[in-house]
């Protein structure tokens, strides 16, 4: 006897594929310009399947970008100490955290003008990020965590999207133990950035170049 299809779960293969088209779109385009009918046609169905399947375009924004950066999975994880585990996330490649294809940060440059997309970006980061990191800082404080991120997303530009190259140091270095630092005293763990020796004895060096230099003239 033939198997009846499943379709509650062809159903859910098809959503699926219709957030992977939008995340590919939402990182080309600006809101503006992404048409639910396009994601539809690089998908195949209907458009009216992706409004069943999403309710509306700002809830299909919505997805992609928790999709694309999974702030939830990252923050709230109960193994590794959070300064460790943001300071890993933030120096290694960035990708997509679902089809690992594309920068997620595309997404919200590209989108970061939108009158549209603001508030749908800023209420992702309220709910998905500074809330349950809150939780995470001592205090807890929500100007701490809010500081955090917007902190970490200029890091994250500067590295992986204008690629400053006084950033784009590998993992292990100094550069690493700074940024912890800097998350450390931004929730509060720390009271001051330490200055390793090494570059403590760098910063005097060039300060008595600096100074022989003027003398020379």
């Amino acid at each position: 006897m033939p198997q009846k299809p499943d379709f509650r779960e062809q159903g859910a293969r098809t959503r699926n594929r219709i957030l992977q088209a939008a995340l590919l779109r939402f990182a080309q385009h600006s809101y503006e310009e992404t048409k639910l009918r396009d994601i539809a046609a690089d998908v195949g169905v209907d458009v009216a399947f992706v409004h069943r399947s999403f309710g509306s375009k700002e809830q299909l924004f919505a997805e992609v970008v928790n999709a694309a950066f999974e702030p939830r999975r990252l923050i709230t994880a109960e193994n590794g100490d959070i300064t460790s585990k943001l300071t890993k996330r933030l120096l290694e490649p960035s990708l997509d955290q679902a089809l690992r294809l594309i920068d997620p940060l595309d997404i919200l440059i590209r989108s970061l003008l939108s009158p549209e997309a603001i508030p749908l970006i800023r209420a992702s980061v309220l709910n998905d990020v500074i809330e349950p990191l809150e939780a995470q800082v001592d205090g807890p404080n929500e100007q701490r965590a809010a500081l955090v991120i917007a902190c970490l997303t200029g890091f994250a530009i500067f590295r992986h999207v204008l690629r400053v190259e006084a950033l784009l140091e590998e993992p292990g270095g100094h550069l690493e133990a700074l940024v912890k630092d800097i998350i450390d005293v931004a929730i509060g763990r720390a009271n001051a950035i330490r200055i390793p020796a090494k570059a403590k004895a760098r910063k005097a060096s060039h300060r008595k170049k600096k100074q022989a230099g003027k003398q020379g003239r």
